[in-house]
């Protein structure tokens, strides 16, 4: 069991959706839903640049595609850091789209643990507690 996760997704139900998957299989003890990406790296960036990332959740899921800032661009936003986060944040894509060329790109992001369709299903959540 992870101690905290956050879900990053700009839609409600979506969100709700995979908390309660998540929480189903006693994926972790707390849970921080962000509607909008920029507020989640507020609530990031400051940790990274501080070199405290025991502070960071041990689990992201980022949703792809949002307004104001898409998942591509939070990655970007993020992967100046990416020697901080490997050994103390996984980040997971979370998406609906099933686009080669986007499962293509995410491969170039070294930090991002994986790329998960939508919904996220029991026995991937079971796989990420195991492989953790």
């Amino acid at each position: 069991m992870f101690k905290s996760v956050y879900i990053i997704d700009d839609d409600e139900v979506s969100a709700f959706l995979t908390e309660a998957m998540l929480t189903a299989e006693d994926f972790a003890e707390s849970y921080q839903t962000f509607l909008n990406p920029c507020d989640a790296l507020q609530q990031i960036l400051p940790y990274l640049l501080e070199t405290k990332p025991d502070q960071l959740p041990e689990i992201i899921i980022l949703d792809l595609n949002m307004p104001y800032m898409n998942g591509w661009e939070f990655l970007d936003a993020l992967e100046p850091y990416a020697y901080l986060l490997e050994n103390y944040c996984l980040i997971y894509m979370l998406t609906s789209s099933v686009d080669v060329k986007d499962i293509r790109r995410a491969q170039e992001y070294d930090f991002l643990a994986g790329f998960l369709q939508k919904p996220i299903e029991e026995d991937i959540i079971r796989k990420i507690l195991n492989e953790t």
